[in-house]
């Protein structure tokens, strides 16, 4: 039955856009007498080389959008409308569908201008712009914009007139050599004068503006090359005023002033390294913003106004800095309610927060957490409920704290500190179990390359198991037909102390993350020279557990490839490895991988892809034995618009995971060089994203493309021989998939 309600849904999907495809190609009916829609839009360049498909923004007029930049699927839509308008059905199809574009010849017209203005910004300064319409059946035209660049004039010499000899003094390390030879493009002058002009904003001159700055051409008749002159005028107030020298700021005085009633919160240490300007030094718009940034980014801080006020007579700016304070403590409740298999709970927790414990805008959290569950229906258990309880208490410093660092580093803008400590017991009737967890984190971020940096000093983790049921250690633990290492190591004692560090970026186009992690080194070092104590086995123990010891690097890699203004094609490679060693032959089983689900391969469901060729029991997912040692990820994914907040996506994903080692509960697992790629597996499908802008809901239909936990020709190809209850998987997430 769940078989053939999907082929049912399958076939209704196919079957609408195969009607909204042959209604786009009927939407005379909305043309009046006399006009055309335009159903193309075509440029092209005489000059080999030029890309004329950079100047597409210049076109006023757009034609119908497509989706994926084929279907115009918005059209159709609009296209199944009658002219009725009273009818609510009409109505609705052309809310949410797209009218025809009429063909506007003025707005053609308009654009060549555009185009032509465009071309001699970028130095082609005898382009022309030529246009045609193609006539087509039904009323429709394709408009067809030819760029006629010509030869690009080049910049032979470039100069500077700078009139203001302080100013000229100021400028000259940072005068240009080589801006010549080059293309002449308005760009690069208003880029040149953007330079020019942050330099003085940073050296002093408060006043000066992008205005002081022009430019003189010169060219000879017949040539190509171009003698340019950039002319930085004396600063004049007012048109009517005459020509002077440019005033250069000092800062006088800086004064913090409380924006409220309740006075400033904040030590005198704080405010002053969270302020960018100092007394004496040259006015600095660099400065300003940075201190903005500064306090922008205190927890304790609502919000910051800062003005200068000039002294008469003289080149002193008084800088005042009013602080408006944020409500320092608050305290939230949060009850919730549970439901596993039937068996229902509740959960509450409470939260303390004080946003300025010390006076330097510290953040101290506590919270409260209590969650009970009735469970019922376990056979072989007493009959014991879920009762958990924890206790986290978190403290964040908004900059650097460790010993022998210089001010400059320590009061870093972007820098936080934090340490946390959490205890935590659950009781099960299969088991009880106690977690204590220790953390020492800083992160800090490099603006200027757009790189974010985080170090894990340390990080502890033990886990304590007081009590484990007969019936559970008999049925999963100590059975000769379920002794599984995997899941024996994860029910026992546990102590882990690790170490890590990772970077991400990222920018229009690309965005990179690499992180690496490794435990029980320090605790290794230190084993003989403390002599340690050993288990039956020979692993050196701390507190009578045997630590784990692994090393752990992950790397993961966007990139963005525009097709349209509103189409895209983002590539992904997701790759990493673990390796467990010394004391330990298992990793921990939350630093295991996995493959499958809303961020993998989606035509697999979370947990039910390998590793290598492995497969569940019956065809169900184990959770224990899906796991790995290493991953990797690859997809490919179009990303379009719609229509209203919908996008769409067509997708390729590709990847599995495998183990380090051979497990005997794992057959086929483990990863081998001339074997690997046999045992990638790869699905395809569509998504449907319905985005707010603030957040994204996904909806994504994955389909096993190939399956490699099966030999045979029919469950291994799945892309020739598909089936729906057998190769569908359907996933509903918040946020992108990479």
């Amino acid at each position: 039955m769940f078989r053939d309600n999907k082929r049912v849904v399958v076939h209704f999907l196919f079957a609408v856009v195969v009607v909204m495809l042959i209604t786009a190609c009927s939407a005379s009916k909305f043309i009046p007498d006399n006009r055309y829609m335009l159903d193309k839009v075509v440029m092209k360049s005489d000059r080999p080389g030029f890309d004329a498909a950079q100047l597409a923004p210049y076109i006023r007029q757009k034609s119908n959008s497509r989706w994926f930049s084929l279907f115009k699927i918005p059209l159709g839509t609009y296209s199944l409308s009658g002219k009725d308008t009273t009818k609510w059905i009409n109505r609705t199809l052309q809310r949410i569908g797209e009218q025809p574009v009429l063909f506007d010849s003025a707005q053609a017209r308009l654009s060549c201008e555009d185009l032509r203005t465009a071309m001699q910004n970028m130095g082609y300064m005898n382009a022309s712009v030529g246009f045609e319409v193609k006539k087509k059946r039904k009323r429709r035209i394709d408009a067809v914009y030819t760029l006629h660049p010509g030869d690009p004039f080049l910049i032979r010499h470039f100069s500077y007139d700078i009139q203001d000899s302080g100013v000229e003094r100021v400028l000259r390390p940072f005068i240009t050599k080589n801006f010549a030879p080059r293309q002449f493009t308005v760009a690069d002058l208003d880029k040149e004068r953007t330079r020019l002009t942050a330099i003085l904003n940073d050296s002093g001159y408060y006043h000066f503006h992008k205005d002081f700055i022009q430019f003189s051409a010169d060219s000879a008749r017949g040539s190509h090359d171009v003698d340019v002159t950039l002319h930085l005028m004396k600063y004049r107030k007012t048109s009517d005023d005459s020509a002077v020298s440019h005033p250069r700021y000092r800062i006088g005085s800086v004064r913090f002033i409380a924006g409220d009633s309740t006075g400033l919160h904040l030590r005198r240490s704080v405010l002053a390294n969270s302020s960018a300007i100092s007394e004496g030094s040259y006015f600095s718009s660099s400065a300003l913003k940075r201190t903005y940034n500064n306090f922008g980014r205190l927890g304790a801080v609502r919000y910051t106004n800062i003005d200068f006020a000039e002294h008469p007579d003289s080149n002193l700016l008084d800088c005042n800095i009013q602080i408006f304070n944020q409500k320092p403590n608050t305290i939230s409740f949060q009850p919730e309610g549970t439901n596993t298999s039937g068996d229902f709970g509740a959960a509450a927790s409470l939260t303390y927060q004080n946003r300025n414990i010390f006076r330097g805008s510290e953040l101290f959290s506590l919270q409260l957490r209590a969650a009970f569950e009735a469970i019922s229906k376990l056979d072989g258990y007493d009959a014991h409920d879920y009762e958990e309880y924890s206790v986290t208490g978190s403290l964040q410093f908004p900059r650097f704290v460790a010993p022998f660092l210089s001010d400059r580093l320590r009061y870093r803008s972007t820098a936080t500190s934090e340490i946390a400590v959490s205890w935590d017991l659950q009781n099960r009737p299969e088991f009880h179990r106690r977690v204590f967890s220790s953390a020492w984190k800083y992160r800090w971020s490099d603006h200027k390359h757009d790189i974010n940096y985080n170090l894990d000093l340390l990080d502890l983790n033990y886990v304590y198991m007081p009590w484990i049921s007969p019936t559970f250690k008999h049925d999963y633990l100590d059975s000769v037909s379920n002794r599984n290492a995997i899941l024996r190591y994860n029910y026992e004692d546990l102590f882990i102390m690790k170490v890590g560090f990772g970077l991400s970026y990222s920018n229009a186009r690309n965005a990179l993350r690499a992180n690496v992690e490794t435990a029980g080194n320090i605790l290794r070092l230190l084993s003989k020279p403390l002599s340690f104590s050993r288990d039956a086995q020979g692993h050196y123990q701390l507190f009578n557990i045997a630590y784990a010891e692994y090393m752990k690097f992950d790397f993961d890699y966007t990139h963005h490839i525009p097709l349209a203004p509103e189409t895209q094609l983002v590539l992904h490679t997701d790759f990493g490895i673990a390796w467990p060693y010394g004391n330990s032959s298992v990793l921990p089983f939350e630093k295991r991988y996995f493959a499958g689900g809303a961020n993998s391969v989606r035509g697999w469901s979370v947990r039910e892809l390998g590793p290598g060729t492995f497969r569940g029991h019956d065809g169900r997912i184990d959770f224990i034995n899906q796991t790995g040692d290493m991953k990797l990820d690859l997809n490919a994914e179009i990303r379009s618009h719609l229509f209203w907040k919908f996008d769409g996506a067509a997708f390729i994903d590709a990847g599995n995971i495998w183990t380090l080692r051979a497990y005997a509960d794992q057959p086929g697992g483990q990863f081998k060089f001339k074997y690997f790629y046999k045992q990638i597996a790869l699905a395809y499908g569509l998504g449907l994203r319905l985005n707010f802008d603030y957040f994204i809901l996904r909806f994504d239909m994955g389909m096993k493309a190939i399956n490699p936990a099966y030999e045979n020709n029919k469950e291994h190809y799945a892309i020739i021989h598909p089936d729906l209850g057998r190769d569908f998987t359907f996933h509903f997430a918040v946020g992108l998939p990479f």
